[in-house]
């Protein structure tokens, strides 16, 4: 088996552990780092493939065959329809999403993920700070 089939089956296995994860969420928040973490480890993989195979690859990958050219759009597909749910989001955080959008647009999940990873520690510390008990008031006896 080579290692590209090797990072195949990784992906289909680290994707079904997601899926179920997201599934069986019931809080409703995101895990910062989790995001963080996969924003950055899918950037370092970006990286080490622009190092060894070039970034015309890219190019080549994508327009050699239908099926690379479908591959294409279904990430294009994705990333705006994940950018379509996450911008309210984080308006309402007040993240700069036109910039954001920008870098989603120029990395796809690396940009996705990192602003996602700051979204969820901005709604995680939001609620945090909303949880926190405040003291009553005095009353009268």
């Amino acid at each position: 088996m080579s290692a590209t089939e090797i990072f195949f089956i990784a992906g289909l296995i680290a994707g079904g552990i997601a899926l179920v994860s997201i599934l069986v969420n019931k809080s409703g928040r995101g895990n910062a780092l989790l995001a963080a973490s996969l924003s950055a480890g899918f950037g370092a993989f970006t990286a080490v493939q622009i190092w060894q195979e070039g970034a015309e690859m890219f190019w080549t990958n994508h327009t050699q065959n239908l099926t690379g050219t479908q591959v294409w759009w279904d990430l294009i597909i994705c990333a705006m329809v994940a950018l379509f749910f996450a911008a309210p989001r984080a308006r309402k955080q007040g993240m700069n999403v036109p910039l954001w959008a920008l870098f989603v647009g120029c990395t796809a999940s690396i940009g996705l993920l990192a602003m996602v990873a700051r979204l969820f520690w901005l709604e995680n510390a939001e609620a945090a700070a909303g949880a926190k008990p405040t003291a009553k008031p005095a009353t009268a006896s």
